[in-house]
């Protein structure tokens, strides 16, 4: 696992999460899980980052970055 998150990479996150709980209610509120990546998403644009490290992020935020990680892998056959 890369311990680097680029923003593309965290834009990818973000839609895996949006696609498995998508916005609900008439306001469309963001789910949990996608809340907490645009926070760190909001936050890296705001100081023009462009890559960020999972150990500097919050465990929460790890854990979803590694969800969408695996789901990218192969599955065995």
């Amino acid at each position: 696992m890369n311990p680097n998150l680029t923003l593309n990479e965290l834009e990818q996150a973000i839609n895996y999460w949006r696609n498995r709980n998508p916005s609900t209610g008439e306001e469309s509120a963001l789910s949990a899980e996608v809340n907490a990546l645009a926070s760190v998403y909001a936050l890296m644009i705001f100081h023009k980052q462009n890559a960020t490290t999972l150990p500097d992020l919050s465990p929460r935020v790890q854990t979803l970055v590694q969800t969408w990680q695996a789901s990218l892998a192969p599955n065995p056959v």
